[in-house]
């Protein structure tokens, strides 16, 4: 299937919570299944498409789009929804939460298809933070939330990794980093000055690099997975045809996009939390289920322990991929044992938890068929 074939949804002028607005915004989204059967939302992740979530969709998958009415999602910043690379014209693009996306997701399902309920909301990594957004901007609005590899708020650890990667992207135009949540210092702040074809490939090849020693672990490396799994001669040939090629595919300023809205996710940062992140947890009401991977470099157990601990009695539970796959073990399918895994703890969660009524007989039906 084409990474072109999507559709679109008009927003108008997008008001955010920066106080900023996108001109003429929109939301990329594609579906999969019968609008009438019960849906659920799968956002996408950094740098990811649309259809980099495809792996987890299929008839013989939980996500089974003969049972399910499926909508996949585009940040803002992915190229496919509203981002620098698509602008009419060139110049900086406004400051975007996980807030703004999660209202822009939330208008798309109500406004565009009508739709009251969700059976659940289920994302892999920035999926995942969309994923708690939801359960805490909406949370009357799902049954399930299913976050992997994620959080509900980016940690100092994980705001210092991505300081990291945006450098090496800002460096090669001698810009420094403005700092965690920002982007970066300019000389002279209304000047905007388009990339070069030598600052693109040498900014993204280093960034590329800088992102290899976070997602995936110690002992994939140790054991050399790149090459006995994923089929490359060495390590440089990883390096080179894994990280460069996956980098070098992206547009800069859809990275910087991406990576602020990354860098101020907290799920307290809004009404009526207003930086509360306990009493954030504690308003969700879908059951959720929070699975981080046992060697995730940045997204580690202990912080998921917290945010289920965080839930009210009986809403959060917490499992952890048994993977030395790292952040990978979520997502984006290389991993075929972990994706067997997860499916398996989507279909018990789903099986455990149905929903009232019609709706609840239909999907017990159509799972017995």
């Amino acid at each position: 299937m084409s990474q072109e074939d999507y559709e679109t949804y008009k927003l108008g002028d997008w008001e955010l919570q920066s106080g900023e607005k996108i001109v003429d915004a929109h939301i990329a989204f594609k579906t999969f299944g019968d609008p009438n059967l019960p849906a659920i939302l799968y956002p996408s992740w950094f740098s990811g498409s649309l259809a980099d979530n495809f792996w987890l969709i299929g008839e013989d998958k939980t996500l089974n789009p003969e049972k399910y009415f499926i909508i996949v999602t585009g940040l803002f910043g992915n190229g496919q929804s509203s981002s620098p690379s698509n602008q009419p014209t060139p110049g900086p693009f406004p400051k975007v939460s996980f807030y703004d996306n999660v209202r822009a997701q939330h208008e798309l399902v109500t406004k565009y298809f009508k739709i009251t309920h969700l059976r659940a909301v289920v994302g892999w990594s920035m999926g995942a933070g969309q994923t708690f957004q939801w359960a805490t901007q909406y949370p009357d609005f799902m049954d399930l939330a299913i976050p992997f590899c994620g959080s509900a708020k980016t940690s100092l650890h994980n705001q210092v990794f991505l300081e990291g990667v945006k450098s090496a992207l800002l460096a090669v135009k001698n810009i420094p980093s403005a700092g965690s949540g920002e982007v970066g210092v300019q000389k002279d702040p209304f000047e905007f000055r388009t990339w070069t074809l030598e600052e693109k490939e040498i900014g993204l090849k280093a960034m590329g690099r800088v992102y290899a020693g976070w997602g995936f672990s110690q002992a994939f490396y140790r054991q050399k997975l790149y090459e006995s799994v994923l089929g490359f001669k060495g390590l440089e040939d990883f390096m080179q045809n894994f990280w460069e090629k996956w980098a070098c595919s992206k547009d800069p300023e859809n990275l910087l996009v991406m990576i602020q809205t990354w860098q101020n996710g907290d799920v307290s940062k809004q009404e009526p939390y207003n930086g509360d992140f306990e009493k954030a947890l504690a308003s969700i009401k879908a059951k959720t289920l929070v699975l981080p991977s046992k060697t995730d470099l940045y997204f580690p157990p202990e912080d998921s322990e917290y945010e289920v601990a965080c839930m009210a009695p009986g809403v959060g539970k917490l499992d952890v991929f048994p993977s030395i796959w790292g952040h990978w073990a979520g997502g984006p399918g290389d991993s075929k044992e972990d994706v067997e895994w997860l499916d398996m703890q989507l279909k018990q969660l789903f099986a455990e938890n149905q929903p009232r009524g019609i709706a609840g007989l239909v999907e017990m039906v159509k799972n017995v068929l």
